[in-house]
């Protein structure tokens, strides 16, 4: 792929052959940022991308007058979408919020490398014309996509492009950082790090006692394993999708990219597993939220039980084989609140069937 025509040749083919952006950015031998920085300035063809000035907290919170969009965010193996209104926007430094009704977002904007305004033209030039606004990391890894929706106001949306597009500017990636190796887990005094887990009082706490300790997310689970964490089976996820749109017991869904932590609070109700070549894919399809989880990537799943000053918060947190976090579901809750009964009613069931298919 040595010039941008061949490569919005290549990715035209893949993507007219079914395969999503990411995908048929990877089958060409490129960065999904990439193919589409090759489509800046281009005139011809059913995509065109226009770069954006990087002021990206100013950018977000433009968007609140153009009505509902949906936000896109997604890591190798799930993708969260939800749809709502940009609103309550705000950053300290690098780290940013959106505390709307629907969008809940968290920002870590020194992983926001560049902004593409596209524009997706279907195969058939008969549907609608599909706008988006996508951003990547220094390697071109998507961090937060975002799409117009019927509900939209387009001529708001042409106003923001318009104020925040800077066709001059250059768009352009690193190579994909490396692969890394495993990390072997540091020695560490597990009677001090279980203390410091058992003092802790708000769950924020969580990341810097990891860093404190020089651990990875799931050495430490491992630490305090029967204790604070426990495995339970990799059908868990599946399980407590189910069960909570059973009940209509409302949760949280954390999933995220690089850059940004994409939150649903609420009930899940279609909880639909599915076939796709060879993929299994865990869909929750609700008006307002979709997940798409690739269940058969889920290697380990975890629950994890943090003190609060509130009481203890319990997580189901699913990996893949690599360690890489999927997605992490809660009990819905504020900050004050007492976890929801309901929830621990979800994850006591979680154990009780890992348990049994042990014993077994």
């Amino acid at each position: 792929m040595n010039t941008p025509e061949d490569i919005r040749t290549a990715f035209q083919v893949r993507r007219e052959s079914g395969l999503r952006a990411r995908e048929a950015a990877e089958a060409i031998g490129v960065s999904e940022g990439a193919a589409m920085a090759a489509h800046v300035n281009a005139s011809q063809g059913p995509l065109s991308a226009m770069p954006l000035r990087p002021d990206w907290l100013e950018l977000l919170q433009s968007l609140e007058v153009c009505g509902p969009l949906m936000a896109l965010t997604r890591n190798d193996s799930v993708v969260h979408e939800k749809t709502g209104v940009y609103q309550k926007l705000s950053a300290s430094g690098h780290v940013g919020l959106a505390l709307g009704e629907a969008i809940d977002l968290r920002l870590f904007f020194n992983q926001w490398h560049a902004g593409l305004a596209v524009t997706e033209r279907p195969k058939s030039h008969s549907g609608p014309v599909q706008p988006s606004l996508q951003f990547y990391d220094r390697h071109g890894t998507a961090v937060h996509k975002i799409f117009v929706r019927e509900q939209t106001d387009v001529a708001a949306w042409q106003q923001v492009i318009a104020r925040f597009a800077e066709a001059d500017r250059a768009v352009e990636f690193q190579p994909p950082a490396a692969a890394k190796n495993p990390v072997p887990a540091p020695a560490v005094d597990t009677a001090a790090f279980l203390s410091a887990w058992g003092a802790m009082t708000d769950t924020h706490q969580f990341f810097p006692l990891l860093r404190q300790f020089g651990l990875e997310r799931q050495q430490g689970f491992r630490l305090v394993e029967g204790r604070y964490t426990h495995r339970v089976e990799k059908a868990a996820v599946r399980e407590l999708l189910v069960e909570a749109a059973f009940d209509g017991t409302p949760i949280m869904v954390f999933v995220g990219s690089p850059g940004c932590i994409q939150i649903h609070t609420g009930a899940v109700r279609r909880v639909e597993p599915m076939e796709v070549q060879g993929n299994t894919w865990l869909n929750v399809l609700d008006p307002g939220f979709n997940l798409h989880l690739r269940e058969d990537l889920i290697h380990s799943v975890w629950v994890v039980e943090k003190p609060t000053s509130d009481g203890v918060v319990t997580s189901v947190e699913a990996f893949d084989a690599r360690g890489e976090l999927m997605a992490m579901f809660f009990g819905a809750r504020k900050p004050g609140q007492a976890e929801l009964a309901a929830w621990r009613h979800i994850v006591a069931h979680l154990q009780a069937s890992s348990q049994a298919t042990e014993l077994a």
